[in-house]
């Protein structure tokens, strides 16, 4: 059985103060998941457990992402989360801040075994 991606979401949010990488990750990710809705996987009869779910978060500082406080952001699945450079800084000089623009993409994965499952001709 090999796993077969089911789902991916994208998603965006942002820090305006402070400059949390962590808090606009998890924004990103929710913003992620208001996008989609798996009901896919009980009605096909899996376990939640049985998902393995890799998110990926594009930041200017990804170091400064806590990517075990963006997995808790995950409410099904077996979470794997990584932060890599992307997103946006955006400085404001009059106010000497920095707004933080994160981006995630969320991928759903199921073990399907191959020809399991196929489309059938619609019905006239």
């Amino acid at each position: 059985m090999t796993e077969q991606r089911i789902i991916l979401e994208m998603g965006s949010s942002n820090s305006l103060y402070g400059e949390d990488y962590t808090k606009a990750a998890c924004r990103a990710v929710q913003d992620a998941l208001r996008h989609s809705s798996l009901v896919l996987i009980k009605t096909l009869g899996y376990d939640h457990l049985q998902m393995r779910v890799e998110v990926t978060i594009g930041v200017q500082h990804p170091e400064k992402v806590d990517c075990n406080v963006v997995a808790a952001e995950l409410p099904r699945g077996r979470a794997q989360v990584k932060a890599v450079h992307g997103g946006l800084n955006v400085h404001d000089p009059d106010n000497n801040t920095t707004h933080v623009i994160a981006t995630a993409a969320v991928a759903a994965f199921l073990p399907i075994q191959p020809g399991a499952w196929k489309l059938s001709a619609p019905v006239s």
